[in-house]
């Protein structure tokens, strides 16, 4: 079920604010530019490919920049037997880099703890009834760390949800902003997450305007929270637009 490989990389900023946000130095510093020249609110180009691994019962794979990941789904499977018995699916996730992901060599892993937030984001959108007494899996692997590796995770991982067919209410779109002084920053980079002063991730699922997970991390001021959190569901809204074109493109491919 493997979309067309597209040329053209859709972007997904969100609408752009008129206000005139401060500079991240002060006067006597240079002006700062972005490692990538991308604008303080334009995220990076996304592109999506359904149907990446033949052997599971759904995949994805994404790049957003330097960032790339691919997730496979398999099942649903009958649960273990030592579980206890459930009228509803279980759903299971694992997040792992390779040893080349990051710039330090050799130290890929499973990360337990980015396991965990994609299991509570996309836990809401699937709907868990129509798969009773089984367990669907996810396994995601970070092939390039690029910074913002888990909102790629999170967006991917729904995409290859929706091409193994699990039913679910919507697609789960994830975004996360850097405050880096003054400024907010969409869609980090690496250099600049190391940086930064906190963080915000949101998860949402975007044609029916709800969130499913928000994590924010460092020091943030209320006003702040509040903005980032907007960037991020308008970034979300356009980035769900991208997602089902290229589910989109797969069903015409597959059709052809």
């Amino acid at each position: 079920m493997a979309a067309r490989p597209s040329t053209a990389q859709a972007t997904y900023s969100p609408s752009p604010n008129q206000r005139t946000r401060p500079p991240l130095f002060k006067d006597n510093d240079l002006d700062w530019v972005r490692p990538d020249g991308r604008s303080f609110h334009q995220c990076r180009p996304a592109f999506f490919r359904t149907g990446a691994v033949n052997s599971a019962s759904g995949s994805a794979y994404a790049e957003f920049g330097n960032t790339k990941v691919i997730v496979s789904v398999f099942g649903p499977r009958e649960s273990k037997k030592a579980m206890m018995y459930s009228d509803i699916g279980r759903l299971n996730c694992n997040v792992s880099y390779t040893t080349f992901a990051t710039p330090v060599r050799g130290q890929g892993s499973d990360n337990k703890e980015f396991s965990s937030m994609l299991h509570k984001a996309l836990e809401g959108a699937i709907i868990l009834e129509t798969f009773p007494k089984t367990t669907v899996d996810v396994f995601a692997l970070v092939l390039e760390s690029g910074g913002s590796d888990l909102p790629v995770v999170i967006s991917c991982a729904s995409l290859a949800l929706a091409d193994a067919g699990i039913m679910m209410y919507d697609l789960v779109a994830a975004v996360s902003v850097s405050c880096l002084g003054k400024n907010l920053i969409i869609d980090p980079v690496l250099e600049e997450e190391s940086y930064q002063d906190g963080g915000l991730m949101l998860t949402c699922m975007p044609s029916r305007y709800e969130v499913t997970q928000l994590t924010i991390t460092g020091e943030w001021s209320t006003p702040n929270v509040n903005e980032a959190m907007q960037l991020c569901l308008d970034a979300c809204a356009k980035l769900g637009e991208v997602m089902r074109s290229c589910l989109k493109e797969a069903a015409s491919a597959s059709q052809d």
